[in-house]
């Protein structure tokens, strides 16, 4: 499509999608607030921490002057962790134009609000039009080409096609849809889901275990999903069992490698450490929690990953309240 695209974040996902970009033939500028992240990208046309073995083209262009980086920019691509989205879009909202398009990679709740990305997105960028891009999508293969489809989400279904267009390519296929809050929360709830996968994999448990998490997982996820306005249909597709079964069963999960270490005895701290990157799960599982309560919504996987991560409960523990509670019908 030949756009001006500013990608705010340097990491995996920040890198995988400037060389997704840039091979459709945009002008991509990648920002990162890190002075040595850039000067390792000039030098080796790679990430090689976060994204070892994939070339970014050299018409892409890498800053640490987010300024730069947005000049003229007509989208904006924010791959960042959930956590830092509203102090990024407050930096956004002194620097691009009413007409900059600004879509969100990341899947998270802001843990003090609560609110999903996209609401944060437009408190602070009232005047522009917001997007999310979800799905089953490993920063790792889109790096490599390896064939992913996602979903372009906006309340705007003209703003979601542009975003369709501009993504889709032969081997990166985009499908729309306008429900913004059942896409959010496929994304953002599935990574509890998956560090429960993880625990149970640390523990030693088998398919049986990992199937009945996966499945339950959803169950709940739609459960909120549907408390909170989202469409129930959204969480049979990509961005929910879609997003759900990568991110439970794949060795590039973070929230997965996570699970496993703390199901092998290794505190949270640890855990974390030892991945050595953002771990979204942890974060999202204490605002999935209060959502639960403040709705009335029943989440016992939640409750029990809360408990594990926040209060110190051994995890055989949680897996035995899980399989002991009243009897129940499943539909």
């Amino acid at each position: 499509m030949n756009r001006n695209i500013a990608i705010v974040g340097a990491g995996s996902m920040g890198t995988a999608m400037a060389v997704l970009l840039s091979k459709n033939g945009n002008k991509v500028r990648l920002w990162s607030p890190m002075v040595e992240e850039i000067e390792m990208l000039k030098k080796n046309r790679e990430h090689i921490t976060r994204l070892p073995g994939v070339k970014v083209p050299e018409s892409v262009e890498f800053t640490n002057d987010i300024k730069e980086a947005c000049k003229e920019a007509e989208v904006v691509v924010l791959a960042v962790p959930s956590q830092t989205t509203r102090q990024n879009c407050k930096t956004l909202a002194g620097i691009i134009s009413k007409d900059t398009i600004v879509v969100t990679c990341s899947k998270g709740i802001e843990n003090e609000t609560c609110k999903l990305l996209a609401e944060i997105m437009k408190e602070e960028l009232p005047n522009n039009n917001v997007a999310v891009l979800s799905g089953p999508s490993h920063a790792e293969e889109i790096g490599r080409d390896i064939p992913t489809t996602v979903v372009a989400a906006c309340e705007k279904i003209e703003i979601a096609e542009f975003l369709q267009d501009l993504f889709m390519t032969p081997n990166f296929r985009v499908y729309t849809n306008t429900d913004v809050v059942g896409v959010e929360l496929g994304g953002a709830l599935k990574n509890i889901i998956a560090l429960c996968a993880g625990i149970s994999d640390g523990l030693g448990y088998g398919d049986n275990t990992k199937a009945a998490l996966m499945t339950r997982g959803i169950a709940e996820i739609s459960r909120l999903g549907v408390a909170m306005g989202g469409h129930a249909d959204t969480f049979s597709g990509l961005t929910g069992v879609g997003d759900l079964i990568v991110t439970c069963t794949s060795m590039h999960s973070r929230n997965r490698r996570a699970g496993i270490l703390i199901g092998q005895g290794k505190s949270v701290q640890e855990a974390l450490d030892e991945v050595n990157m953002v771990v979204e799960g942890v974060a999202t599982t204490k605002p999935a929690y209060e959502l639960a309560k403040k709705l009335g919504v029943s989440m016992p996987i939640t409750e029990q990953a809360y408990k594990i991560l926040f209060e110190g409960k051994d995890p055989r523990s949680a897996v035995g309240a899980l399989m002991t509670r009243d009897k129940k019908t499943e539909m």
